[in-house]
């Protein structure tokens, strides 16, 4: 499956506007190279992200990183704005990505369920979309300039509005950096390095460590994150490329074809093969 590359660098559209445009069909599941936030003010349907559906209800964000991949279902017409912005549009901007990262909003792979509002926050956001639209035309000067301010201020409040392990609030907190630099670590490399020991290596600190701490903030071994990752990428392979089993497993680091066949019928509970023939793999 294609990235998607930006139209622009930063947009906004009404969901409103692009259910008409799409006579109120549901986009096939897709990938972008960009950022994109949903904000729901009242919808019904599911918004499916990297195949985990979620539930479309009301004041609701949710965030889907570069890479992901995602389908909005909705029926009726949905309530809500669509804000999409690209990795230039922050450079631009001079906002680092690491202010995206450090806000934990965005999940290059694992759960991203949406964020639930509270009505103060939702009325928050809700006037910033409308200094964004204000903000949108051409010929006023330093828009972007606007448009970065307003999308840093919206993420801000998103992020006051999450309930975190008091932990992960803390930047100094040894095991959150570690965490940061294992996670972006797994999205890079996965498909080159499948053991702990690769990661913690290239951290500078043992198995050991990085294992105990990684399991501390999230509930789950540096091993079955790895794991995830590589499970998510094989199911996007297969769902959404023509690309053999053995090419599948060859592209994510296994040597042997018959390796990563045992890896997935492990973890998913069926062969690579039976999985892309089911009539509903597309939702699993």
């Amino acid at each position: 499956m294609e990235l998607r590359p930006p139209h622009e660098l930063f947009s906004l559209q009404s969901m409103e506007d692009i259910y008409r445009q799409a006579e109120g069909k549901p986009d096939e599941p897709h990938r972008h190279a960009y950022y994109t936030v949903l904000l729901v003010a009242k919808a019904s349907g599911e918004h499916q992200v990297d195949y985990q559906p979620y539930e479309l209800a009301e004041k609701q964000v949710f965030f889907v990183a570069p890479g992901q991949v995602h389908q909005v279902i909705a029926d009726p017409t949905p309530d809500g704005w669509v804000i999409t912005f690209s990795r230039e549009f922050l450079t631009t901007n001079n906002i680092p990505e690491s202010f995206i990262t450090n806000l934990t909003l965005f999940r290059a792979f694992g759960d991203s369920p949406p964020l639930e509002l509270e009505q103060v926050t939702f009325q928050r956001l809700q006037s910033l979309i409308v200094e964004m639209k204000a903000c949108l035309p051409e010929q006023l000067p330093y828009r972007y300039r606007a448009l970065g301010a307003l999308l840093q201020l919206f993420l801000i409040y998103c992020n006051h509005s999450r309930t975190f392990d008091p932990q992960q609030l803390d930047e100094e907190h040894k095991g959150v950096c570690l965490l940061r630099d294992f996670k972006s670590l797994v999205d890079e490399r996965f498909s080159q390095w499948h053991k702990v020991n690769d990661y913690a290596s290239q951290i500078n600190i043992t198995p050991k460590h990085l294992s105990h701490s990684v399991k501390t903030l999230t509930g789950k071994t540096a091993k079955e994150h790895i794991q995830d990752r590589l499970i998510l990428e094989a199911r996007r392979m297969l769902l959404h490329t023509d690309l053999t089993v053995k090419q599948i497993g060859y592209e994510l680091g296994f040597e042997e074809p018959l390796h990563f066949s045992s890896f997935f019928k492990k973890q998913v509970g069926q062969s690579p093969t039976d999985f892309r023939l089911r009539p509903d793999a597309a939702k699993a």
